[in-house]
């Protein structure tokens, strides 16, 4: 009798089954570089309320028409809707310019703060005016943003550019890092505005180039801030982003304040370099990167690199200059941070809600 109600228990469940099919077991979600395979430099994410990823990038010429400051979005890092132009009416100081380089997004409760870097129009008639940094505000992550009417700070050259600006959970102080060209990368703490440097402040060096010259890296630029277990990680980029010699790579130092002082991973362990992510394979000169931390904890970072199989947007155009957007997870061993990349193979994406 026991044996029949067994079986009978069998053909139940099996009928159950049959009318109540279980769900398939999703296989995990995976995504291959290029996660944006257009021209796309200097890429900066920042997670709006609105579920969205949004990535800032310098200017480009998209199928004949200059974008002055690039957007996209993706809620998932993999797929991204592109979106146009954030800044799509230039600075009236910079209005018959081009160079509109590296910006970073910042929210403040429900305004938006775009810092970029421009080519002023003095710099038309004299050769020594280099590049301004910049404020714009906009009331969406996706633009428009309008420029505040005039530079935060200019310079020689190239030094002053790619701006990231950051609030600092220790002291609540609104610091702005910058540079370098050929000088250190910097900060400096913001006005309560966000939009000019707080009154009797001053700009402190943080980390600098090789001084043995051609050693490298020779220039440095490209800050982001990363605060994790104790240290603020600073992660920046060098040398030649583009071009025949270029060599670019991203490294990182680390410091137990937001405003130094910071030690690179080679003063700090020994190694005969700082750099965490290089040429690989295919992918050349990768770098200037951002950081998205996902649901479960685990770090991304996000940065341009060209490919070698395409390395021009148009034929006339230099090589390695094709600067397009790829992803890969960061591994932290020892206190420091590790990449695995870039990376060319299919790989587990990023969880980017629970």
């Amino acid at each position: 009798m026991k044996r029949m109600i067994a079986i009978g228990a069998l053909a139940l469940f099996a009928a159950s089954c049959a009318s109540n099919p279980q769900p398939a077991l999703l296989a995990p979600a995976t995504y291959s570089n290029p996660v944006l395979d257009a021209d796309f430099p200097d890429p900066a994410i920042m997670l709006a309320p609105d579920g969205y990823h949004y990535a800032y990038a310098t200017q480009t010429d998209r199928a004949g028409t200059m974008v002055n400051i690039q957007v996209a979005r993706s809620r998932d890092l993999m797929k991204w809707q592109y979106l146009g132009d954030a800044l799509p009416a230039k600075p009236t100081w910079a209005s018959k310019t081009q160079d509109f380089w590296a910006p970073h997004v910042h929210r403040d409760r429900n305004r938006y703060l775009m810092y970029y870097s421009a080519k002023p129009d003095a710099a038309l008639t004299d050769e020594k005016k280099g590049l301004c940094l910049a404020v714009a505000t906009g009331t969406s992550p996706a633009g428009p943003f309008t420029d505040i009417g005039q530079p935060l700070k200019c310079g020689d050259s190239f030094v002053e550019i790619d701006p990231f600006a950051y609030d600092d959970p220790d002291t609540g102080k609104r610091l702005l890092y910058w540079g370098s060209g050929f000088r250190p990368i910097k900060v400096q703490e913001l006005a309560p505005d966000r939009t000019a440097f707080a009154p009797g402040s001053a700009p402190v060096d943080l980390v600098s180039p090789n001084p043995t010259k051609d050693a490298f890296p020779v220039l440095i630029e490209g800050a982001w801030v990363l605060r994790r277990g104790g240290y603020y990680y600073l992660f920046y980029s060098g040398d030649n982003c583009c071009g025949a010699k270029a060599n670019y790579a991203v490294m990182v130092a680390r410091s137990r304040s937001a405003t130094g002082p910071f030690e690179t991973l080679e003063q700090a362990t020994g190694a005969p370099h700082s750099i965490i992510l290089a040429r690989s394979g295919y992918w050349v000169a990768p770098g200037h990167n951002s950081i998205v931390t996902d649901a479960r904890g685990g770090d991304w970072i996000v940065y341009h690199a060209v490919d070698a199989r395409n390395p021009r947007g148009k034929p006339k155009d230099d090589i390695n200059t094709r600067r397009i957007m790829l992803v890969d997870r960061i591994v932290w061993r020892d206190g420091w941070p590790t990449v695995d990349g870039p990376s060319a193979e299919r790989k587990p994406a990023p969880q980017l809600s629970n």
